[in-house]
């Protein structure tokens, strides 16, 4: 099991804190949607590359088959934007070197919410 240093995890701590930051307040691309959370952010040892987990609250709801995905979308617009996001990155945060950055979908609050509305069928299914 790999064990995660304390400066690690304060930095891993710091960089998904500032993302957040800047995707909710600095970035004006209309294909981000409204509610776009970063989960948490992974920094490789040597400092070099970073995955910074995202979640879009709404993603699986595919009842409009004319509208584009927004999971989709939100990940394109957050790619193109990956230089404007290490370059504040950088600025807020003094490291000697500011990671490579990449962007991965986490879809474990929707994967709860799925179980938790299967476990309230399941229960309500044995009280009658």
């Amino acid at each position: 099991m790999k064990r995660t240093s304390t400066r690690l995890t304060r930095i891993n701590d710091e960089i998904a804190r500032v993302t957040a930051d800047v995707i909710r307040t600095e970035m004006s691309d209309p294909r981000i949607g409204s509610v776009v959370s970063v989960m948490r952010a992974e920094t490789t040892s040597d400092m070099k590359y970073c995955k910074i987990y995202i979640s879009v609250l709404g993603a699986s709801d595919k009842s409009d088959d004319s509208k584009k995905d927004p999971q989709k979308e939100t990940m394109e617009a957050l790619k193109s934007g990956t230089g404007f996001i290490r370059r504040r990155i950088a600025e807020i945060i003094n490291l000697r070197v500011t990671p490579e950055i990449s962007f991965e979908f986490d879809d474990s609050i929707e994967y709860g919410m799925r179980m938790r509305k299967l476990i309230d069928e399941v229960n309500r299914g044995t009280d009658s």
